[in-house]
């Protein structure tokens, strides 16, 4: 057995000037574009009928759909974590999600994809949502990307003047006066959400409303002037969607707010990959997908996941922080005209993590040393010549049952055994209870795909592949334990959180764009400005 590879993420990846079965001189470029809070039961069950996504289903019509793509994990900072490192949380430290007063981020002596790229010669950029540290230099301007433009951490993590759709509702940020706010649960009322451009705070409390036309904005831009560079370019976009707060539609949808809010993603990749043609069709590879499923808000979205609800007992959940299908498997297409076959579907088993080392051999650069990756090269895949992706696939604990990050879950072709289960709501609003399982349960996903009923323990097949089964578990736990791991510091300190206005309750502040031009890549950087 090769490494062992972990639990895929939701990602948009455009990869531009690919090497492939047409080959292009000189370098690619890519394009990274992941969706928040998009699971499988979300868009990719049902993509055709999804009537709000022309443009994924544009996509989809003129490149390859992945049907068995995983999230890395199935919560905000591992996942991003993984994608960007090639690596299971196990591996590079981060097992749970990063707060706003957090001190520490992405181990420092984890290297990111941007670093990779920055060094064979890319220039760099991340655009949205980061959640891998903001204080000092876990910023994304120093951990590879030569431009940032985006929200450091989840947009429900800070008040604003737009609250948009959220359950239980937050109320807006304050405009004057020092009385503390009616506190509610899950709300952040006391600093307003940041806006960066590189290591400056922009605005403070971010306009929600317009924040996907700035995204797409500063994105075009982005291409633009990397294509004119002369030099490779990688862009990573992380969009707010579908992640509450949902924005306020303009124009209803069948699908309500949720709909809506597909429809507003929809268009912002649909933008992006017109600009990216513009500079020429057939050197642009694309790749979108999610970083796993919406949370269990049915009043916003209904229950229609993936979802295990006739096995209770072992908390069976279509939510995200799950190990369950519904959890963390994701939407995925990837699309190269020229290179990449259209209107094709791939049974491949595939994960986030494939996007590390993929794009390190399109690019001709090098992995890391000194470290093992849970990644793997697929573009054999991708350019249509193979079928085969992972042969076992890991899941990390993402907050629902069991220890934050711990490896409890495997995919082992069409099987998958859970060793814990539970802890997380189910769609009828009730809860599972956590727990372990030895021997583990185990599902044939052929038949099973929302893990309704596990194998009989005394069946002839779950006879039959538990010693594999076994087998591999044990080898992923030891290749993870003599790995070179990173630990990431999780300290908090209130002096950490982003605030461009000491002086006003919620920091409120706004700085001119031309104020806040993008860093060139030899100048010097500084530490964001902080509280």
């Amino acid at each position: 057995m090769g490494t062992p590879s972990p639990e895929v993420v939701l990602v948009l990846v455009v990869l531009v000037g690919l090497v492939g079965p047409r080959a292009t001189c000189g370098q690619p470029n890519f394009i990274v574009i992941l969706a928040d809070d998009v699971g499988w039961g979300d868009l990719g069950a049902n993509w055709a009928e999804t009537k709000e996504t022309p443009h994924l289903d544009e996509l989809a019509a003129e490149g390859t759909r992945f049907v068995d793509f995983h999230s890395a994990a199935s919560t905000c900072s591992p996942s991003r974590a993984s994608l960007l490192t090639g690596r299971l949380g196990a591996r590079n430290g981060v097992t749970h999600n990063f707060a706003v007063t957090s001190v520490g981020g992405l181990p420092l002596n984890e290297t990111t994809l941007a670093e990779v790229l920055r060094e064979a010669g890319y220039s760099t950029g991340a655009i949205g949502k980061w959640h891998l540290g903001h204080h000092g230099h876990h910023h994304p301007s120093f951990r590879g990307f030569d431009y940032y433009f985006g929200i450091p951490y989840s947009h429900d993590m800070g008040c604003t003047d737009t609250p948009g759709y959220n359950l239980p509702p937050c109320p807006p940020c304050p405009h004057h006066g020092t009385a503390a706010r009616i506190r509610r649960k899950d709300c952040y009322p006391e600093v307003a959400l940041p806006l960066f451009e590189n290591i400056t705070i922009i605005q403070q409390p971010v306009n929600l409303s317009s924040l996907a036309a700035r995204y797409a904005e500063v994105a075009a831009r982005f291409i633009q002037q990397a294509s004119h560079s002369g030099h490779p370019f990688f862009l990573y976009l992380a969009l707010a969607h579908m992640h509450v707060p949902l924005g306020v539609p303009s124009l209803p949808t069948p699908r309500g707010i949720y709909g809506a809010g597909l429809r507003e993603m929809d268009a912002l990749v649909g933008q992006i990959k017109k600009v990216a043609d513009s500079h020429g069709k057939g050197k642009t590879l694309l790749w979108f997908t999610g970083s796993g499923a919406f949370p269990i808000h049915t009043e916003l979205v209904g229950c229609r996941m993936l979802s295990s609800l006739s096995f209770p007992l072992t908390g069976g959940s279509s939510a995200k922080q799950t190990t369950w299908e519904g959890g963390h498997r994701v939407p995925a297409l990837v699309y190269w005209p020229g290179h990449i076959p259209a209107r094709r579907t791939s049974p491949a088993l595939l994960s986030t993590l494939d996007i590390f080392p993929t794009l390190v051999a399109l690019a001709g650069a090098v992995l890391p040393p000194n470290r093992r990756f849970d990644g793997l090269d697929v573009s054999p895949v991708l350019f249509g010549w193979s079928d085969v992706g992972h042969k076992v696939l890991l899941h990390p604990n993402s907050g629902a049952a069991g220890k934050d990050g711990e490896i409890e879950t495997l995919r082992l072709a069409q099987y998958k055994a859970f060793y814990t289960t539970g802890g997380a709501v189910a769609c009828d609003g009730s809860v599972g209870p956590a727990e372990h399982h030895q021997p583990p349960l185990i599902f044939n996903l052929d038949p099973d795909i929302q893990e309704q009923e596990p194998l009989d323990v005394a069946s002839r097949e779950y006879q039959a592949v538990l010693p594999t089964i076994s087998r591999v578990y044990t080898q992923a736990l030891e290749d993870i334990s003599t790995d070179n791991i990173s630990v990431a510091d999780y300290s908090k300190d209130p002096s950490a959180t982003p605030c461009c206005n000491r002086q006003h309750l919620a920091c409120r502040c706004q700085v001119p764009l031309s104020q806040a031009a993008p860093l060139d890549p030899g100048t010097e950087k500084r530490a964001p400005w902080l509280c």
